[in-house]
């Protein structure tokens, strides 16, 4: 179903998450009010903001399980909002625009955000997107065991990380990722069992999304692919945590 055309029966296939709390940040009002409706009815509470100012004061303000956020918000567009938001915060975020270059796309990915619709979209498709990574936070959240390394040490509970006792400041995607080789070292993940691991293999990305992050997620940690301490690359296949243990 197209946006803006007569509306979707709003009740979602199936009702998820309930009691999630959802920030939708958008300027377009009928797109609002119709997402609300419909997340409304599949149990989540629905939060809106007009702007990426207002949405970031909501964002400082409440807590909230999700955010669904337009790339093309007047003033401070939606990329905008999203750089700022990681460098305090790590929670899930679904972008929403009407461009179709795959660029867009990719920057959305590499700055950090977890999942990318474009418009036209239908609200179930939206509604299956934001369960299915609101799933693999819960999954990643709810292993509160620690990982340790020599010089390094992952929290997964806390959602930290320390790399020679300094902490590191991870995006969520860079998390995960961390996360999903260093719960089984040596072992060879190929891009796309990175992708399906990481990103939930719910939409398309390019090899180059994977390497991106791979290569912010070492020089956070100090890495180095030449050397690599922590991260390895296989060649023509993928990666591999190289960390030994304590």
């Amino acid at each position: 179903m197209r946006i803006g055309r007569a509306r979707e029966i709003l009740r979602p296939t199936i009702v998820v998450m309930n009691g999630k709390r959802i920030l939708v940040i958008d300027d377009e009002e009928d797109l609002r009010t119709m997402l609300s409706s419909y997340l409304a009815a599949g149990g989540f509470e629905v939060t809106e903001a007009t702007d990426g100012r207002q949405g970031l004061a909501l964002l400082a303000s409440r807590d909230f399980d999700l955010v669904v956020l337009d790339v093309g918000l007047p003033g401070l567009d939606g990329f905008e909002v999203l750089r700022e938001l990681r460098i305090a915060s790590d929670i899930p975020v679904i972008m929403l625009t009407a461009r179709t270059e795959e660029v867009d796309r990719v920057v959305g990915l590499t700055v950090g955000a977890d999942d990318y619709v474009t418009k036209p979209f239908s609200p179930r498709e939206l509604t299956a997107r934001i369960a299915a990574v609101l799933r693999r936070a819960r999954s990643i959240h709810g292993r509160g065991d620690l990982l340790e390394f020599e010089g390094l040490r992952i929290d997964v509970g806390a959602r930290e990380v320390f790399c020679e006792g300094r902490p590191v400041e991870l995006s969520a995607l860079e998390f995960d990722l961390l996360v999903t080789l260093a719960r089984a070292p040596r072992r060879v993940f190929t891009r796309d069992q990175l992708m399906e691991q990481v990103w939930g293999g719910d939409f398309f990305l390019m090899d180059r999304v994977v390497d991106v992050h791979i290569s912010n997620l070492r020089k956070r940690l100090g890495d180095s692919s030449a050397d690599p301490r922590f991260i390895a690359t296989v060649r023509g296949v993928g990666y591999k945590f190289v960390g030994e243990s304590p």
